[in-house]
């Protein structure tokens, strides 16, 4: 078959698929659109290709949820996607957030299951999600939206079938009453359904900076590639959460300048570099970033745009668009969030010569650790917090320096190479395995 043809026929394929997506939303075009252009690098066989397009289950629930008040009774939607089921196991957090919807969730599934297989960890992935806002309920509706969520979906998930984690809105509170839930269906305890988990129920030291710790590990060796040290630059992350305070911290004992950092009501800048431990206590009496009297405020979108050496948006997908690529001026972006960079995006800052580390890399700390975590439940046997860093510093070095092999060595970016590694440990997998029947 010739190349021209063998196109002709997947966007043949594209089109019929097209007509029949439920979840064909932005984000999932974007996720679409990245594993179409690397298959098409990569001379990817057409069957596989399309498969990889499209999750392998989709669920779909709704379910009431009754408010404090015990009058109101409103009907929440929630979902759980497992993308590929040919690695083991699916993995992947839920999120709890009032804009998910089955697009959105299908695409992190989708770049899970990358993840998952350019770590080398024996998952595929899953995403879920509960469209909800989690900042306007009480701890009591939480927790009742977290229990009938997980009855909802408890067929699909399991330690040997598919094993949640936190995510956007979601914690180790909310994994604890995921577990019990399902435990008290079972008849006996089931630490391994969920990981992220607090220490006192099966947790795992170290999980709770994995994210952000892995952001820095792939900011360092990417430092190296490009004589970058990241103790002499300066640093601004977009989001001061869980992961975007673990990057900002992590980067400053390293010696790092932090000069910008952000929440979702906006952000603050200090040419001389943030004092984080003041802005720790400022959080803690004040909630929100805004009126710290050390930096000067600015928005979310102007702190994007702020001078610095390396950029680590790690908050929301979908903030670096054509509208500000040309306006970046960092000479690294490290993607701690997932999806924050359109394809638009991507094509500007490469013609600029802005190196890329892609989320799917980038982020893949918490998932790592996540593994670490089912596979001391599953042995009984837990590991100290320089057990569990070291190895996931390892980890994450090894599969950052095979993708960095492959852009070398095919001439891509590394968000191409990357995509490449883990497409290729998929397709090699899904041929081992065959098709049934």
């Amino acid at each position: 078959m010739t190349s021209e043809s063998r196109r002709d026929e997947i966007g043949e394929r594209v089109v019929r698929a097209k007509s029949k997506l439920e979840w064909d939303t932005p984000m999932y075009q974007l996720a679409v659109s990245q594993l179409d252009q690397t298959a098409e690098i990569m001379n990817l066989d057409a069957n596989i290709w399309e498969r990889l397009r499209t999750p392998q289950r989709a669920h779909v629930v709704s379910f009431p949820f009754r408010r404090d008040d015990y009058d109101t009774v409103e009907t929440v939607f929630g979902y759980r996607v497992q993308h590929l089921l040919t690695m083991g196991p699916t993995k992947g957090g839920i999120r709890y957030d009032e804009d998910v919807n089955l697009g959105e969730v299908t695409a992190l599934a989708m770049w899970m299951s990358w993840k998952c297989a350019i770590m080398g960890l024996p998952f595929g992935g899953a995403k879920g999600g509960v469209r909800i806002d989690p900042n306007s309920l009480s701890l009591t509706e939480l927790q009742r939206i977290t229990r009938r969520f997980t009855s909802e979906i408890i067929e699909v998930i399991g330690p040997d079938r598919d094993i949640p984690a936190p995510d956007l809105g979601t914690d180790g509170q909310v994994m604890s009453w995921i577990m019990d839930t399902y435990s008290q269906q079972k008849g006996y305890a089931v630490p391994g359904v969920v990981t992220g988990k607090p220490i006192e129920i099966g947790g795992s030291e170290g999980r709770l900076e994995a994210t952000g710790r892995g952001a820095i590990a792939c900011a360092v060796e990417a430092g190296r590639r490009l004589g970058l040290s990241l103790g002499e630059s300066a640093v601004v992350v977009q989001g001061y959460g869980e992961v975007g305070g673990t990057v900002a911290r992590l980067a400053r004992a390293l010696g790092a300048k932090v000069v910008g950092i952000s929440d979702v009501k906006g952000g603050l800048y200090n040419a001389s570099g943030l004092n984080l431990a003041g802005v720790d206590a400022w959080l803690r009496e004040n909630r929100f970033l805004s009126g710290f009297p050390d930096g000067d405020g600015v928005t979310n979108s102007e702190l994007l745009e702020l001078p610095c050496d390396i950029l680590i948006p790690a908050a929301i997908q979908n903030q670096i668009t054509k509208r500000n690529a040309s306006a970046l001026q960092c000479h690294l972006l490290v993607e701690a969030a997932n999806g924050p960079t359109d394809l638009d995006a991507d094509a500007i800052l490469d013609s600029r010569g802005i190196t890329v580390v892609p989320d799917i890399l980038a982020n893949a700390g918490g998932v790592t650790v996540s593994y670490f975590e089912w596979v001391q439940g599953l042995q009984q046997f837990f590991w100290t917090e320089k057990e569990v860093n070291d190895r996931l510093i390892e980890l994450i070095q090894r599969a950052y320096h095979e993708v960095e092999s492959i852009a070398d060595r095919r001439g891509v970016s590394l968000r191409t190479a990357a995509l490449i590694r883990g497409i290729e440990r998929i397709a090699d997998a899904k041929r081992r395995r065959g098709l049934f029947p």
